[in-house]
């Protein structure tokens, strides 16, 4: 693997040796460069370091240009303004750099991260014996990407499942199914659907939940049974054990339907915690962190008040001895940074939440857990709304289920597909498998595309519309290329620093030079939707590059062919790679 140097961090380099050399009392400045409409590049920061010198910006700026090494990167500096610089870099600079990226392969000269941590990511957190719902699909896919891009990085990812598998409900359902012993058994040798899985618990759930309202004497008994099941008893556990099972029948083959890797070992659920809590909550009084109040145990912080004036605090331990979430929460936490060494915790969680989150990372700091070494944050989403732009709901008021907004996605977007398949040649086969691909990344996309923390429409019209920022825009840009390739005969990509690059080629050039920039920024900021606007610009640049620079016919010199194709070459893979962090596919043909 060979990292290679941004032209962005050549020219920076540059800029900043000349500013020490013309100002050597401002020791390392920063030029404050950026991209620009004018040139290649501007930079702003003389302005500010003229004013702390007192010097004239303008004439700092001339004598900055004075001492600025051009040549092989650099072509043409000049001040413009008050004293802005206005960079121009070299033709070659920009290919013998993208021809470097080239022949790293799958990196695409990116570089690992300086300093590699462990991120511990608690993200795709269904419940256990529930169907999941739309408001399940954000923490799947927002997670699911920055754990692919951190792990592109360089950093050691830890993935954590928080599945609701515990708590006073199961009394219930356990007690249920210890008389009524076959209810989820599986009738013959075949594999159960998710569908069959999930048919099966909501069978069972409707049922015990009739029981429970009506039946006073199986009330009691159901209640008995979750102390069972906090005791540890071993036959209500096993019992318990089968709803696990069960479930996770159902959320793998959904998860697999959004095509995403769930691993076993990662799904550690709030039972996960369960020999903690006490510990836990010992350890938070004994402290003084915690302090008892009406019988509970709290902690209180100054700035949160209901509306009544009156702290509101964390609850950890109830009255009753029952176990809050927070005791779950806070032993996790305990679990991720004592035990799996983490030194970043990401929570990617309903915004919703946030207060919960809040005091748990502060209960955590005073109790020495969280030190100065380790971050956490929540990574809090918002709502998926309805076109009306209200909460997404079914036409009666309900939520809507994962699965069938899945399908639908499915389904329009094959018959997207299938209206161009003719022209393509493609098999029933790669019709149903890349309608897949489309609908998925379509749902993904419209999520990713908006910065987590915002609301988002969800417009199956729009997302599956060739037009526009959607992922089949980004899909047919991919498809398009390789069939470039399909056309270009003897035809190889080679790189030719010597040629003058036309301005759309330069653009593109430009463009592809800050993928690894980009993925830094995103990366740092968990953002992916910074990730699918670099993308996005990206096949845009690539269709301008495309109408005004022939490739094929009108058949250009034998040269300029080959670099053009190599440009096409890499653009395709920036944009295969680019997605497939993003956890989109992008299919050969569309």
């Amino acid at each position: 693997m060979a990292s290679v140097t941004s032209l962005t961090a050549s020219v920076h380099q540059r800029l900043a040796d000349a500013l020490s050399a013309a100002l050597p009392e401002a020791g390392s400045a920063d030029p404050l460069l950026r991209r620009s409409d004018r040139a290649d590049f501007q930079a702003n920061g003389i302005l500010a370091l003229a004013k702390k010198a007192k010097a004239n910006p303008r004439e700092l700026a001339t004598q900055v240009v004075a001492r600025v090494e051009s040549g092989d990167v650099i072509k043409d500096v000049e001040v413009s303004g008050p004293g802005f610089l206005n960079i121009t870099i070299t033709d070659k600079a920009i290919t013998e750099n993208l021809a470097a990226r080239y022949e790293d392969g799958e990196r695409l000269g990116v570089p690992l991260a300086k300093n590699p941590g462990t991120t511990v990511i608690d993200y795709a957190q269904p419940n256990v014996a529930k169907e999941m719902h739309v408001g399940h699909l954000r923490s799947a896919v927002i997670g699911d990407a920055v754990v692919q891009i951190l792990e592109f990085t360089g950093e050691s990812v830890v993935r954590r499942h928080h599945i609701g598998d515990w708590g006073t409900q199961f009394g219930m359902l356990i007690q249920y199914l210890i008389e009524h012993p076959h209810e989820l058994d599986h009738k013959g040798a075949a594999e159960v659907s998710g569908e069959e899985a999930m048919s099966n618990l909501n069978r069972l759930y409707k049922a015990a939940r009739t029981l429970f309202d009506s039946d006073e004497e199986f009330k009691t008994r159901a209640r008995r049974r979750v102390v069972d099941l906090q005791a540890g008893e071993p036959e209500t556990l096993a019992m318990w054990q089968k709803f696990v099972d069960e479930s996770k029948i159902y959320f793998y083959s959904v998860f697999d339907k959004l095509d995403m890797e769930i691993r076993d070992p990662d799904v550690v659920g709030e039972s996960g915690y369960n020999d903690m809590l006490d510990e836990t909550c010992r350890l938070l009084e004994e402290s003084g962190v915690a302090v008892r109040s009406d019988g509970a145990l709290c902690v209180f912080f100054d700035d949160v008040k209901g509306p009544d004036g009156n702290p509101v605090p964390l609850i950890v331990k109830k009255s009753d001895g029952g176990y809050g979430y927070a005791a779950t929460d806070l032993s996790a936490i305990r679990d991720r940074v004592f035990n799996l060494k983490a030194n970043n915790l990401v929570y990617v969680v309903d915004a919703r939440q946030s207060l919960h989150f809040k005091m748990v990372f502060e209960t955590a700091r005073r109790a020495g857990w969280l030190g100065e070494d380790v971050q956490a944050q929540q990574l809090a989403f918002g709502t998926v709304l309805g076109k009306d732009g209200k909460p997404f709901k079914t036409r009666e008021g309900e939520t809507v289920r994962l699965v069938d907004l899945l399908d639908e996605a499915i389904d329009r977007a094959t018959a997207v597909v299938r209206e161009k398949a003719e022209k393509v040649g493609l098999s029933e086969q790669e019709i149903v498998e890349n309608g897949r691909y489309v609908g998925i990344g379509a749902v993904k996309y419209a999520d990713l595309s908006t910065s987590a923390v915002r609301d988002y429409k969800f417009d199956l019209d729009q997302m599956v519309s060739l037009n526009g920022d959607t992922s089949v825009y980004l899909q047919y840009a991919y498809a398009r290329i390789r069939s470039i390739f399909g056309n270009a005969g003897d035809r190889t990509p080679l790189a030719h620093p010597e040629l003058e690059l036309a301005p759309a080629e330069r653009a593109l050039g430009l463009h592809l030079d800050r993928f690894g920039e980009t993925l830094d920024e995103v990366a740092g900021e968990y953002a992916p939707h910074k990730l699918a606007a670099y993308l996005y610009q990206l096949a845009s640049l690539f269709t301008t590059f495309y109408d005004q620079c022939p490739v094929i016919k009108p058949a250009p010199a034998q040269e300029v062919a080959e670099n053009r194709l190599f440009l096409c070459d890499l653009t395709a893979r920036t944009l295969h790679q680019g997605m497939a962090l993003l956890g989109i596919r992008t299919p050969e043909r569309l």
